[in-house]
């Protein structure tokens, strides 16, 4: 087994892709997993329970806009 095909990944996101879930539009969906909506805005990461891939918010992401 390679070791590098096994590394966990992990991706930022931004208010643009919530809610979030997993797998994300534009990822190849021919292995993919069902569809799973993952909780971030709290703690700001969730890590995919199928897949593995740790999903990061960025900097100033997923907190309420004042108007």
């Amino acid at each position: 087994m390679n070791p590098v095909e096994n590394k966990q990944r992990v991706v930022e996101v931004g208010d643009g892709d919530l809610p979030l879930h997993c797998p994300m539009p534009g990822q190849s969906l021919w292995n993919s997993h069902p569809r799973v909506f993952l909780p971030i805005e709290d703690k700001g990461e969730a890590l995919c329970p199928y897949c593995g891939t740790l999903y990061r918010l960025k900097a100033g992401a997923g907190r309420p806009r004042h108007h």
